[in-house]
């Protein structure tokens, strides 16, 4: 379809994402509406307003949460969210993840918005777990892309692949890899002391930490595992857990550690609001997803000056490149000997120091935050 539009200098941006809790979409959302200044931004969640609504809101970003429950819709979401779009006639619909992506895109354009661009961040719909009803969206969806989006945003090209082998139209597709914000993500020499004489860590004890929420794709299990093998072969170490469920009201994960014999080398820090300082903090981040597609928390870590090791998942070779170390996911055994080669490495400081930099410069290269907001601007102008 040929729109003969005329695309204003500023333009104004809708956004409609499922929810604004704790995630990769969330905190890209969020740093695109903060940094964009070729836009105006709105954001209407489909749930509540989670972490990010009062954020955005404390930055001058008009929030709408609309309440429906997680998985379903609501006939009364559904005309709020009809009306809100009719109020604020945006130029661009930016969905974000795909429950989203249907029921923001079709609305938009029986509203009578033509410019609606889906946001795709997952690479592997069959381990998609955030709710029953999310494999049969994203397979509505795929019929839908030929006439519903512009164009179709991915974080990385394994899930756009992934995509268009589940049948979404192919030619619609823009790769745009997350941009992070190199000023807040940044080595701090203060904040790694300051943390670690606030935890306790001894200066010669490696400090290993996993930032990612409780969820069965981020596979903590195997990382337990992992760490489980390390204790075993005589290590010496302390690992942070942080993010929503790493708490010790989780029973189930408190279990696993104490199965393991983990209770005093792990540590388990809940969500936390200073993840820089607590990226400076560690030794070496590790992922042991079992399904990602563009790891946010490695180039967090990475743009820290921390080295990585990392599952072979989505994007997540491509991230860390030659500064860290990729494995199997779901291989245990494969991750405590990337760990044990990370923990090798850094016994010479000077080939340390010269890998944490050359981590740093790798995101400064090909993920700053200018760059995607750039591609993002691009997008919608085209």
């Amino acid at each position: 379809m040929n729109e003969e539009i005329k695309v204003p200098k500023v333009i104004k941006t809708l956004h409609i994402i499922t929810g604004l809790n704790d995630g990769g979409a969330e905190a890209v959302l969020y740093r695109l509406c903060l940094n964009d200044t070729e836009s105006r931004h709105c954001v209407v969640s489909l749930m509540d307003e989670g972490k990010y609504g009062p954020l955005l809101r404390r930055a001058g970003v008009r929030v709408h949460a609309l309440g429906m429950p997680r998985g379903k819709c609501s006939l009364r979401g559904l005309c709020a969210l009809w009306r809100i779009l009719r109020a604020e006639k945006p130029q661009v619909v930016q969905t974000w993840m795909y429950h989203a992506d249907l029921i923001g895109g079709v609305v938009a354009r029986l509203a009578g918005i033509p410019r609606v661009y889906w946001g795709i961040r997952n690479n592997r719909i069959d381990q998609c777990h955030a709710t029953s009803s999310t494999p049969r969206v994203a397979r509505l969806c795929a019929r839908l892309s030929r006439i519903i989006p512009k164009k179709i945003i991915c974080c990385s090209q394994e899930a756009a692949e992934a995509h268009k082998a589940l049948g979404y139209r192919a030619g619609k597709f823009i790769v745009i890899p997350n941009g992070y914000d190199l000023s807040r993500f940044a080595p701090d020499g203060d904040a790694r002391q300051k943390l670690r004489v606030l935890w306790g860590i001894p200066p010669k004890v490696p400090l290993l930490g996993m930032v990612a929420r409780y969820d069965s794709m981020k596979d903590h299990g195997n990382l337990l595992d992992a760490l489980e093998k390390l204790r075993r072969s005589g290590h010496s170490f302390q690992c942070l857990l942080v993010g929503t469920g790493m708490e010790k009201t989780n029973k189930e994960l408190c279990f696993l550690l104490e199965e393991r014999q983990l209770v005093e080398s792990v540590r388990l820090l809940g969500q936390q609001n200073n993840i820089p300082q607590i990226m400076n903090a560690l030794d070496v981040h590790v992922l042991s997803s079992s399904s990602e597609a563009f790891p946010n928390v490695l180039a967090e870590a990475m743009a820290c000056g921390t080295p990585c090791v990392t599952t072979d998942v989505g994007d997540a070779a491509f991230i860390v490149g030659d500064t860290g170390w990729v494995v199997l996911f779901k291989n245990s055994q494969a991750l405590y000997e990337g760990i044990c080669q990370a923990l090798e490495a850094m016994k010479d400081p000077h080939a340390w120091e010269r890998r944490k930099k050359l981590a740093r410069e790798r995101i400064q290269k090909n993920f700053s935050l200018s760059r995607m907001i750039e591609k993002y601007e691009e997008a919608w102008r085209e």
